[in-house]
């Protein structure tokens, strides 16, 4: 049985990521209905139970997980975000977890701090770089499409965050995955970051998947 601290984190978990999506700006298509019905369903029963997502259930009572973790709820995975612009993130940092360089090409990302400590920062269109360490309580603001990272500073505690993105489906595009794990040729990566092939195919191995 869930203690009453896990119950109260979740809680104002739950109430602090509507306060931050209240703030999200929406950049999705307008929809001309009230709610957007799946496509591939025929005849669904649209009650409650289409507006409520459980999978952050998991959240009461656990511990942290052992690397960076992301649970999502997009329109993926909850499909009633279909058309409303808005999508949630829980973010989980166990000591040094780091969610390592990516960008959200559809939407920007409104971080909210509820645990432990973060060094979070982005990069902007003219290569200069924006840092801050986070404390319990602050919020901070990833532009659209930019480049951006998050790391849990703390060497004894864990982290955890929420992000609320204006968009249903944000998209990530992880910076590490897109380029050396997407089949460029290593001689072009060589050229690109001025060093050799050898050195691009460590690189490579070390981000290929673990059997």
């Amino acid at each position: 049985m869930a203690s009453n601290s896990s119950i109260n984190k979740l809680l104002f978990l739950f109430i602090s990521s509507f306060a931050i999506i209240g703030l999200a700006i929406a950049g999705d298509p307008d929809i001309l209905t009230d709610f957007v019905i799946p496509a591939n369903q025929t005849n669904p029963i649209i009650d409650g139970n289409f507006f409520t997502f459980t999978g952050m259930r998991v959240l009461v009572g656990s511990d942290p997980p052992p690397a960076f973790k992301v649970l999502k709820a997009s329109m993926v995975e909850f499909p009633a975000l279909n058309g409303q612009s808005v999508s949630y993130a829980v973010l989980e940092f166990p000591v040094n977890g780091t969610n390592p360089p990516h960008t959200h090409p559809r939407a920007s990302e409104l971080l909210f701090l509820f645990q432990g400590t973060l060094q979070v920062g982005f990069v902007d269109t003219t290569n200069k770089l924006y840092t801050q360490t986070l404390q319990v309580g602050d919020l901070f603001i990833f532009p659209k499409g930019l480049a951006h990272f998050q790391y849990n500073v703390d060497p004894k505690n864990p982290a955890l965050a929420v992000s609320a993105f204006g968009s249903a489906n944000a998209g990530t595009v992880s910076v590490p995955n897109s380029v050396f794990t997407t089949g460029i040729d290593d001689n072009i990566l060589a050229q690109s970051f001025k060093t050799d092939v050898a050195t691009i195919q460590k690189i490579k191995a070390g981000l290929a998947p673990k059997p």
